[in-house]
């Protein structure tokens, strides 16, 4: 899985409108207002404003009818920069993962992206549900950290597929200081809680 996830990290192309904003931020502190843009990939789709503000994150891909349940469900949280680097969110993020599932093996590997800083993990979870999770960060200046995760059990007959697209999203995510009032971002983790 790894070696597909290393593949689509650094061969998915970005092709990027003028604007394809997903989500956006009120300015929360020291942090700015923000927008989330990123093409969707064919055959998801996108929602900001209904499923994701009912489960408490920024946004949501998915394909198919909306089922309620994690798996094949891409998932954008952004949050204020609560901790010192990106390293140390990860960190506690891996922490909190195996508390969960000891059981549960992690890895983690960089992530090449154009403008921000991202490092994915790969949690297999004892139950055969995996969860692949790349936490960005856009820079001190945006005082935001972002992710992108999916959960895909790891039998699914589509997870090349579901992996491919989901790192299609995350190298073309693209982070912008918006200067514009809107409505306060969600207050979730990384983890969506």
């Amino acid at each position: 899985m790894m070696l597909a996830l290393l593949f689509f990290a650094g061969t998915a192309a970005a092709a990027a409108p003028a604007d394809d904003t997903l989500a956006r931020g009120a300015r929360d502190g020291a942090a700015p207002a923000w927008s989330i843009a990123v093409a969707t990939p064919a055959g998801w789709t996108r929602d900001c404003c209904l499923y994701a503000r009912a489960i408490g994150v920024d946004a949501v891909l998915y394909q198919g009818e909306w089922s309620g349940k994690p798996q094949r469900v891409m998932v954008l949280n952004v949050w204020p920069q609560k901790l010192p680097t990106m390293a140390a969110e990860i960190e506690a993020d891996h922490k909190r993962y195996l508390q969960l599932d000891p059981a549960g093996k992690v890895s983690s590997f960089a992530v090449r992206h154009r403008t921000m800083s991202c490092e994915a993990t790969i949690y297999q979870g004892s139950d055969h549900i995996d969860d692949v999770l790349v936490f960005c960060d856009p820079g001190k200046a945006s005082g935001i950290r972002l992710s992108w995760s999916m959960t895909v059990n790891d039998n699914d007959p589509q997870r090349r597929a579901l992996l491919g697209d989901f790192m299609q999203v995350v190298v073309a995510s693209r982070y912008h200081r918006d200067h514009e009032a809107h409505a306060p971002a969600h207050a979730a983790g990384p983890r969506g809680g």
